[in-house]
């Protein structure tokens, strides 16, 4: 019987390639946010799922063996989001982990990337510390994980060989910025998709993060010039000491032809170098590594094309939906419910002239103007699923509120505790748009920001 695997982002380039080289080997159930309609790989199975939501995510994961996490800085499912990529991430692979928890899993296995060995964690650039965070994440709730961290990973459709290629196609000279004389250790797409197959259902790579990538050890200067000489392109390819982060960040967007959302963070990663550490290197299984060279000509050849995806459906979506991610400090490890109880009794003081807040006995809680009869938002506490590590409410009421059959606000523990999630989902204002984002939004950040400072000073007395 074939092994059950969920690719949890199987439309992006390395979920698609996957699907494509292994669907005839595994029983694989892809995971997407819209329902799929004209599926062109019938052999595989496609699940609708909101990986915002928990309960989603399990139903997803039902009848599963073995998972494949490949979730980096997802687009936004809403019309506002409030919330930076990393703490966006951390929610969705904290989701994950209670999810494959609940289910049962055998293994996680996680494409992430290389990390620095010259600086610790707290220096590294905010893209590969959160792909750290992700990857401790997953094995927060007891399933066995596999981080395999990988540098470039080149092949048809990869959007970081995309930028290299669209830079050297674009520019007859390239004046480098200098951290493209920072080392790394890229790896062909045809063996990233090899080490994963032999670490699916692996138990010898349970609970190990392994690095992965040829034993070419390259700057990112000299793979401009090889994938120059691949394309048969003359150009004149030199370093300079002076080129700020910024102006670096704009060049590569423009002549890369890649989102700045997607350079940004890269960018800020290529200061550091990126070689594999010996204890770390796959080790497991002789792999005859294609030379960079090599792995630019297939990825180059017309004749590999990106596989296709299904037609899915056309979501209609209410409009007008915000989603609002904070990290919160935990410095003294407080849990989750006392830091809901706390954010109650802290706002209507922060508030004191403005604001109270009303709670019944299941602990229920509508905010009210002063005098007001009529709650600004009312939440409904749901018991079955919030406990001390996670509150759960969900937005049943209120003249700020336009929806209330959907939505919900959310305090949880992340990381083991060190820090806590604030989160609002899916909620949908009854003010005009335009007059919501200027106002009550801004409001709401000003808010959490400054309850952040509050628990970055507050001192617990027994």
């Amino acid at each position: 019987m074939k092994r059950t695997v969920a690719i949890a982002g199987a439309g992006g380039y390395i979920g698609r390639w996957f699907i494509h080289h292994f669907k005839d080997k595994y029983r694989i159930i892809a995971l997407s946010r819209r329902e799929a309609l004209q599926n062109p790989e019938p052999e595989v199975e496609w699940r609708k799922v909101e990986l915002f939501s928990i309960t989603s995510t399990i139903e997803a994961l039902h009848d599963v063996d073995y998972a494949i996490y490949l979730i980096h800085s997802m687009s936004a499912s809403t019309r506002l989001n409030q919330g930076s990529f990393e703490d966006t991430d951390l929610l969705l692979a904290d989701n994950f982990a209670r999810a494959a928890a609940a289910n049962g899993l055998k293994q996680i296995l996680y494409l992430g990337g290389i990390l620095p060995k010259e600086v610790n964690e707290d220096v590294i650039s905010i893209h590969l510390r959160s792909r750290l965070e992700v990857e401790k994440t997953l094995a927060s709730k007891g399933t066995p994980v596999t981080a395999l961290r990988a540098g470039i990973i080149v092949g048809p459709g990869g959007s970081s060989f995309e930028m290299i290629y669209n830079l050297v196609r674009k520019l007859p000279a390239l004046m480098c910025p200098k951290w493209t004389l920072s080392q790394t250790q890229a790896i062909s797409l045809r063996d990233a998709l090899t080490i994963m197959d032999f670490c699916i259902g692996n138990e010898e790579v349970y609970h190990k993060a392994i690095e992965i990538g040829s034993p070419e050890i390259l700057s990112y200067k000299e793979m401009l010039e090889k994938t120059a000489k691949v394309m048969g392109k003359k150009r004149w390819i030199f370093s300079v000491p002076v080129f700020s982060v910024g102006l670096s960040k704009l060049w590569v967007s423009y002549f890369g032809e890649t989102p700045s959302k997607l350079v940004s963070p890269l960018v800020e990663s290529l200061k550091h170098t990126l070689t594999i550490s010996e204890g770390l290197a796959f080790k497991q299984k002789e792999i005859q590594y294609l030379t960079y060279e090599e792995s630019v000509k297939v990825a180059l050849n017309p004749k590999n094309q990106m596989p296709k995806l299904p037609k899915f459906r056309n979501e209609r979506d209410v409009r007008n939906t915000v989603r609002s991610i904070q990290r919160l400090p935990n410095t003294r490890h407080q849990s989750a419910l006392w830091v809901a109880n706390r954010y109650k009794v802290w706002l209507p003081t922060f508030f004191r002239f403005l604001i109270n807040v009303k709670e019944n006995n299941r602990g229920d809680l509508g905010f009210y103007l002063l005098g007001s009869s009529k709650p600004m938002l009312q939440l409904t506490l749901i018991p079955d699923r919030s406990d001390i590590k996670r509150q759960l409410f969900y937005i049943t009421g209120g003249w700020l509120v336009k929806r209330f059959d959907y939505g919900w606000l959310e305090f949880r523990e992340v990381l083991g505790g060190k820090y806590m999630i604030s989160a609002i989902h899916e909620f949908v204002p009854r003010l005009p748009w335009i007059v919501y984002i200027n106002t009550q939004a801004k409001i709401h950040l000003w808010v959490m920001n400054k309850f952040k400072k509050y628990l970055e000073k507050f001192r617990f007395e027994a």
